[in-house]
């Protein structure tokens, strides 16, 4: 039985994304457990934003499985990503130094409601 330390939270089997004469995504397999700290590294044109784009939404893959704590999704949007819990903050943003990671990713997603944020 694995600990929730190191549950597998976020997966991805065999996911592609074509866009005319390029293959962008070519089955891409790919794990993160919780609380672990993952680089995704590669050179111009190896498909690292391509991926992100498609765990948030941004892009449809065209073929494969995305797994969300062992539930297959699709991300229909951005939004619905943010729903899932899926969210990114890209390089070319500037962040507010004085704010965490996690208060970064929440700015402009306040909840509109009464409710609680769930910390892991």
């Amino acid at each position: 039985m694995m600990t929730d330390q190191h549950q597998e939270i976020l997966r991805t089997e065999g996911l592609s994304k074509f866009f005319p004469g390029v293959k962008a995504l070519d089955n891409v397999d790919f794990s993160l457990r919780r609380g672990e700290i993952m680089a995704l590294l590669g050179e111009n044109g190896a498909g690292k934003s391509t991926l992100i784009k498609a765990l948030t939404g941004v892009y449809h893959a065209d073929r494969g499985t995305i797994w969300l704590e062992g539930q297959a999704i699709s991300p229909k949007n951005t939004a619905h990503a943010q729903q899932l819990g899926i969210g990114t903050v890209y390089q070319e943003v500037n962040l507010l130094p004085n704010m965490s990671v996690a208060d970064n990713l929440f700015i402009g997603r306040e909840p509109k409601r009464f409710g609680l944020l769930r910390r892991k």
